[in-house]
């Protein structure tokens, strides 16, 4: 199976693994699951780090090759059936970084793990 990571459990999953729910836990950790890492989650990770709001054992460049290397992560573009996808849905979520990634989930039919109970109003598949 393959699913989106929200950038709250890619950081937790490597941070703070204990915050993640069983059923992420289990998703993530079963080899057989392909995890697919949003270029929004990038640019999100590396806008909070610029401004202090996010820390990392290192600089965001480094620290995600790292991670995409050694979680064998599948990288997403953004493209721009994503972009108007995220401007047109509805104003659940303001944030602009998690309506990227409800239309990535919704155009590449993909499920997304997140905790975000806003991310799972929209007509997308939620693994939590």
């Amino acid at each position: 199976m393959r699913a989106l990571l929200d950038t709250t459990v890619f950081l937790w999953s490597d941070l703070e693994q204990q915050r993640l729910s069983r059923t992420a836990q289990d998703f993530i950790l079963d080899g057989t699951n392909d995890l697919i890492l949003s270029a929004a989650t990038a640019w999100e990770i590396a806008i909070k780090h610029a401004k202090g709001q996010l820390e990392l054992p290192e600089h965001p460049e480094p620290y995600l090759a790292l991670r995409i290397a050694l979680d064998r992560l599948e990288p997403l573009p953004i493209g721009l059936s994503h972009a108007i996808r995220a401007g047109a849905l509805p104003p659940i979520h303001r944030d602009p970084f998690d309506r990227l990634l409800v239309a990535q989930s919704q155009l590449e039919d993909l499920p997304i793990l997140t905790p975000d109970q806003n991310i799972a109003q929209y007509a997308v598949s939620v693994i939590w």
